[in-house]
C-alpha cells in the first residue's frame, strides 16, 4: 500500500514559480511510475506530468513543456513538481499519483494511488 502527500501549493502572482512536493509513505518499488495530475474548477482532471521511478524518464502535457519539471529523490521517497513562469491558467488543484507499472501514460484511471491534492492558485 502506497500513501501519498502533497504540499507546496499556494498564492502566487503571474509569472512566479511554485514547487510541489509529493512524500510517499510505503515502498516505491522500481517498476512505479509517478504522476502529477490537475482540476481546476468546473473542469475534468487533467494530466500534467509523469516519470519513472527507476530510470527518471518523463512525459510532459504540452502547455507545460518547457515550464515544469517533475524529478524524484529516491532516498526520500518523494516527488517534485517544479512550477516556473505560472500562468492563471494553471490555478487548479494538482494530485499526486501513482501506479503499479513503469509505463508513463496520461490516463488517470491507470493509477491506483492518489493523494488529497493542493491548491495553486495564480493571480494576474
Amino acid at each position: 500500500q502506497v500513501q501519498l502527500e502533497e504540499s507546496g501549493g499556494g498564492l502566487v502572482q503571474a509569472g512566479a514559480s511554485l514547487r510541489l512536493s509529493c512524500a510517499a509513505s510505503g515502498r516505491i518499488f522500481s517498476s512505479y511510475a509517478m504522476g502529477w495530475f490537475r482540476q481546476a474548477p468546473g473542469k475534468e482532471r487533467e494530466f500534467v506530468a509523469a516519470l519513472t521511478w527507476s530510470g527518471g524518464s518523463t512525459y510532459y502535457q504540452d502547455s507545460v513543456k518547457g515550464r515544469f519539471t517533475i524529478s524524484r529523490d529516491r532516498a526520500k521517497n518523494t516527488v517534485y513538481l517544479q512550477m516556473n513562469s505560472l500562468k492563471p491558467e494553471d490555478t487548479a488543484v494538482y494530485y499526486c499519483a501513482a501506479r503499479g507499472s513503469a509505463v508513463l501514460i496520461t490516463a488517470e484511471f491507470g493509477y491506483s494511488y492518489w493523494g488529497q491534492g493542493t491548491q495553486v492558485t495564480v493571480s494576474s
